[in-house]
């Protein structure tokens, strides 16, 4: 049965709010919340300087995939589709590991090369496709779209693997570390770079969830309704890409949450994506956090990489709905 979208937008929330709040306590070492507020050194500086922040990137991290999931789900038509159908995660990772490649270290003001080179490959990316399906076609259709994230897609994966050969082995794996996608992180430096384009990108979402259920409908129909199909289209792609690619810069490419998440509550709110938008960011929000908790703890001391971990949970699911979807096709 179908919950109201209001009520699971609420519920989400709440989820969110628990799952931040307890999942820095969790760990090698377990805290309690009397030890961080009596603030004794060795808690304070572990819950503070080391698990909040992380925490923190997980659900900024959660929360923009699965907003942007729910959003590609919507224009593609297809619950199969994520926020990495245009390439973008293989842009970021080319960006990357031409960082790792040339040994670029920090840039200017402490920030980083690596995820500066990231977010460049991932714009370049987005520019690329929506500039070779601009000049395929005037209509700019989601197929197009996606043949040429596609074909992109497939380059940047060579062009990484050409990388991979020529590089030592302490820079190899960096390379193959990076893109398992983790969320190391130490400050909130690294948070603060994304907040940003994801607090945009969300914004910008919400606005035009109206839009998006008439582009569920079908260009003709949304068309004969006012709506400018191809400008909001590539207006909510761009803010969907440009979240997604914020993030990834920082924490490499975490597959699946964009799919497990906003499938999930589709089934929960219904199709409107003023409910199912916001639920899915809040979701997102609660689910990689607690992934990461279990990557921290699963083989503690030593840690998983949280891709790693949602490629586990998330290949099954994938798989599920391609049945069920090849099932409803059939009958």
């Amino acid at each position: 049965m179908t919950r109201s979208g209001p009520v699971t937008t609420a519920s989400m929330a709440a989820l969110a709010v628990c799952s931040i709040g307890l999942t820095p306590l969790i760990g090698a070492v377990p805290l309690e919340l009397s030890q961080v507020w009596a603030s004794e050194p060795v808690a304070s500086e572990i819950f503070w300087q080391l698990r909040l922040p992380r925490v923190l990137l997980a659900a900024l991290a959660g929360a923009a995939l699965a907003a942007s999931g729910a959003t590609f789900q919507a224009i593609f038509r297809n619950d199969l589709a994520t926020p990495y159908t245009l390439g973008i995660a293989s842009g970021a990772s080319l960006g990357a590991v031409i960082a790792i490649h040339l040994g670029l270290g920090v840039l200017w003001w402490g920030i980083s090369a690596l995820p500066v080179a990231a977010f460049a490959g991932a714009l370049a990316v987005i520019a690329a496709v929506f500039g070779i399906g601009r000049a395929l076609g005037r209509h700019l259709d989601t197929a197009t779209l996606l043949l040429t994230g596609v074909t992109i897609s497939f380059l940047c994966s060579a062009l990484i693997l050409l990388l991979q050969y020529l590089s030592d082995m302490t820079g190899t794996q960096r390379m193959i570390r990076w893109m398992m996608g983790g969320l190391d992180t130490v400050g909130y430096q690294s948070l603060l770079q994304c907040v940003p384009a994801v607090a945009l990108g969300g914004a910008w979402l919400m606005a035009r969830a109206p839009v998006l259920d008439h582009l569920l409908s079908g260009d003709a129909l949304a068309a004969s309704r006012g709506i400018q199909v191809r400008k909001e289209r590539v207006g909510m792609l761009l803010a969907a890409s440009l979240m997604t690619g914020s993030v990834i810069s920082l924490t490499g490419p975490i597959g699946f949450v964009g799919l497990i998440v906003p499938h999930a509550i589709k089934r929960l709110t219904g199709p409107r994506h003023r409910w199912s938008i916001p639920a899915s960011a809040l979701g997102g929000a609660a689910f990689l956090p607690l992934c990461d908790t279990a990557a921290r703890v699963w083989i503690a001391p030593a840690e998983i990489p949280v891709g790693v971990l949602t490629a586990l949970l998330g290949a099954p699911f994938f798989l599920t709905i391609l049945v069920k979807s090849s099932r409803t096709r059939s009958m």
